[in-house]
Order: structure tokens, then sequence, then C-alpha cells
């Protein structure tokens, strides 16, 4: 007898004990630093409203716009209330179930009538010795912080994918504006160009050169408006408004600061990373599932109580000589199921196997992350600084070149170079500062956008620490 107890006591310590979440941030998954360069008295890690440090008005309106009416960003806040839903579920098999009824029955005997009255309780109730329901509450529980996790990147995806839209709509305007201006410029030397051709001091090979380049340029017109028409509805879409009547403000990228912002310590980033806390989440998930499965091998124990009274006379139905109860536990055991508690254990560590994996991934994903951005936000400032020193050379050179073929001192072929160089160069300077500007947003989306996990929230620890 005292053997068999102490086996009942081992089999509770062994179900009721949750195993701890296996370690998933080793060593060697961590780096000591980032090697991407960091700009000078760059603030470390992003403000949570990272958007106002670009200095644009219209773009914090924008922003907040979508934040209220993005749809993606509506179904997962719908998602969260499923997980909420779901945890309470899990949460009442923790509980004790009552149920009550009431009935009246008549009959008919001998030409006499009669009745009988009745009201019950009872109450069943599954013991959770081995922490089956425990353990899938808290699965529950992991998942209900996976889906906020999960809402709170598509936020932080919605505020960045409206930056660079914006951003984009703004390049494409100003790049619309520089080929009116292109267009400008060579319709005035055309008039110069066929004053010449009139007066015999210009052959009709300069002539036809000009038309041509106007006639290039023109031609790359429709495909910019094209493009910012698509950027236009993109930005509408992501507002939750339909294209329709849909107009935003700005002309250019002008004005609009590219702001500064750098990482701390590489683990630090896994705590302001939400992808990466959701997968951390749906991993406790999979571990706690795989708890829930080792206790189904151990017996399910219930208790049942219930009770009531019944009588003939409704008048006397609650008087205590009515009343009547009972009691009981029962016990269920699988004998034979074929595998399938084995087969669900075997799932359950399986899957545990594969979230470990993904939120390895994540968390290396995020370090790549990081410095592909800081990369990107440095090279392209340097490149934006390059292209600005050179237009204000261009500009000068196409200014000097146009006079002198004026003047006769200069061909049309030597004007023709300097207004292309000038343009091109406009041209890619816009390019190169809204590449800027998108690395920009790209680091401060890449840096967790200023969300922070809670400490409560954590499961994940480096081993070894």
């Amino acid at each position: 007898m005292n053997k068999i107890a102490g086996l009942l006591c081992a089999g509770l310590v062994a179900g009721c004990a949750a195993t701890p979440v296996p370690h998933a941030l080793t060593p060697a998954l961590l780096p000591g630093k980032f090697d991407g360069p960091v700009a000078d008295k760059a603030a470390v890690w992003p403000d949570a409203q990272w958007w106002q440090g670009f200095g644009d008005p219209a773009l914090s309106a924008l922003i907040a716009e979508a934040q209220a009416d993005n749809r993606d960003l509506a179904a997962s806040t719908a998602r969260v209330l499923e997980a909420e839903a779901r945890a309470k579920i899990q949460n009442a098999a923790l509980l004790p179930q009552v149920n009550g009824s009431a009935n009246g029955t008549g009959c008919t005997a001998g030409g006499v009538n009669c009745a009988r009255f009745g009201l019950s309780l009872s109450a069943s109730y599954e013991a959770d010795f081995w922490g089956l329901a425990r353990s899938d509450l808290r699965a529950a529980q992991e998942q209900l912080k996976s889906a906020r996790f999960a809402r709170q990147t598509v936020a932080l995806t919605t505020a960045a994918n409206v930056a660079q839209r914006y951003f984009e709509l703004l390049a494409i305007r100003r790049r619309i504006a520089i080929a009116n201006e292109n267009i400008t410029a060579i319709t005035t030397i055309l008039d110069v160009v066929q004053l010449r051709v009139k007066a015999g001091s210009a052959s009709r090979l300069d002539l036809d050169r000009e038309l041509a380049q106007i006639e290039q340029v023109q031609a790359n017109l429709p495909n910019l408006q094209t493009q910012e028409r698509q950027a236009l509805y993109a930005l509408a879409v992501l507002l939750g408004r339909p294209p329709e009547g849909f107009a935003a403000a700005g002309d250019s990228l002008d004005g609009i600061a590219a702001p500064k912002v750098g990482p701390g310590l590489p683990a630090e980033l896994l705590l302001r990373r939400p992808d990466v806390a959701g997968a951390e989440a749906d991993l406790a998930a999979a571990h706690a599932n795989v708890d829930a499965a080792r206790a189904a091998f151990f017996p399910a124990i219930s208790l049942s109580a219930g009770g009531g009274f019944a009588s003939a006379a409704i008048g006397t139905l609650l008087q205590g000589s009515n009343f009547g109860a009972n009691y009981g536990v029962s016990l269920l055991e699988s004998i034979f199921d074929g595998g399938r508690l084995a087969g669900q254990s075997d799932l359950a560590k399986a899957t545990e196997q594969e979230y470990l994996a993904r939120y390895q991934g994540e968390a290396l994903n995020a370090y790549g992350d990081v410095e592909i951005a800081l990369t990107q936000f440095a090279n392209t400032g340097q490149s934006e600084a390059h292209l600005r020193r050179q237009i204000e050379a261009a500009s000068e050179a196409f200014q000097i070149s146009e006079l002198q073929y004026r003047q006769g001192a200069a061909d049309l072929l030597t004007v023709l170079q300097a207004q292309q160089t000038l343009f091109s160069a406009e041209d890619s300077l816009v390019q190169v500062t809204l590449a800027n500007r998108e690395a920009a947003v790209h680091l401060f989306e890449a840096l967790g956008g200023g969300w922070e996990e809670a400490p409560e929230d954590r499961t994940q620890t480096v081993a070894g620490n």
C-alpha cells in the first residue's frame, strides 16, 4: 500500500511540474556588437513616435490616419480578441461546472389529477492533478501574447509603409518637375537654334539634335505620371481609403530631414522587436503543448455532486424532507489507444523544435536587418552629398556652355552634354535622397520602432547567463 501511495505521489509531482522553455539564445547566435556604421551623435534606439523626426506634419497626419483605419491593422486587432476568447475558454477548464434545472409533470389516474415538481443542482469538476488544463491555459496565454506582438508588428510595418509610399510620391513629383524644367531649358535653346538655322549660322543637324532631346524627355513623362498614380493609390489603401478622389499634399523631399538613430547592444535588440517577441511566445506556447501532451498520459479524475428537491405539491417543494443529494468520484484511464497519445506527444515535441528554429531564425533576421539598414543609410547619405556637389558644378557648366553657344564660342553638342549632365544629376539626386529616407525608415523599423517587450512577458535568456 505504501508503494502504491509513493508511486501516486511521484506521478503527481511529475505531472504537475511544468518544465522550463528550452534555451534558444545560445552565445553563438548572439553577436557582440553591430558592424554597420552609426552616425555621429545618433540617439540610441528609436522613439515610439519616430516618424516625427522627419519634420513633416503631413507625414505624421497620414500615419495617424493609418493607425486608425488601416484594414490589416484592424484584422490584427480582431485576432487579439480571438486569442483573448480562446484563453478565456481554456481558463474555464480549471473551474467547476455548475448546472441547475427545474421540472414539473402532470398526470391523470382514475379521474384524479396528480402533479410532481422538482428542482435540481449539479456540479462537476475535473481535478487538474497532472497539469493538463494548466498547460493548455498557458499555451493559450502565450498565443494571446503572440497575437498582441503580431499586432505591434503590423502597426510598425504599416507606419513604415506609409512613410515610404509618401516619400516615394514626393520623389516622383519632384522628378516630374525636373523633367518639365528640362523641357523648358531645351525649348529655350531650341528657339536659339531655330534662329541660327534661319540665319545660316547653324546646320539642320543642331536642330534635329535638340528636337530629339526634347522628345526623349517628353517620352519619359507618362511613365513618371503612372508611377505617381501608383504611389498615390498605394498610400490611399494603406490609410484605409478608396483610391478614387484621394489626394496628398507635397511636391518634393526638400526640407524632410533624415533623423539619426543607432542601436545599442545586440542582446537588447531582441527585447525591442515585436516579431522576435512573437516568435518567442510561439515557442513558449509550443512548449506548453508538450507539457499538456505529457500530462495526457495520466488518468483523468473527475468529482461530481448533485442535489435537489422533489414534491407532489409546489408549495412544499423546498421543505427539507423533500431534499436529496449525491456525490461521486470517477477515474478514466486509457488502456489502449492505438498510439494516439504517443503520436500527440511526438507531434508536440516536433512542433516545439520547429518553433525553436523559427525563433532563432527571427533573431538572426533581426540582426541582419539592422546591419543592412545601417549600411544603406550611411552609404546613401554619402552618395547624396556627392551628388549635391556635382549639381553645383554641373549647373555652372551648363550656364557657361549656354552663354558660349549664344555667342558662337561653343557648339551645340557641348551645350547638350552639359544640359544632360545637369538634369541627369538632379534626377539621380532625387532617387538617392529617396533611398536615404527610405533607408532611415528601414532602420527605425529594424530597431523595433520604439517598442519594448515587458519583463513579465519574457521567456528567453541567453544560455549560460
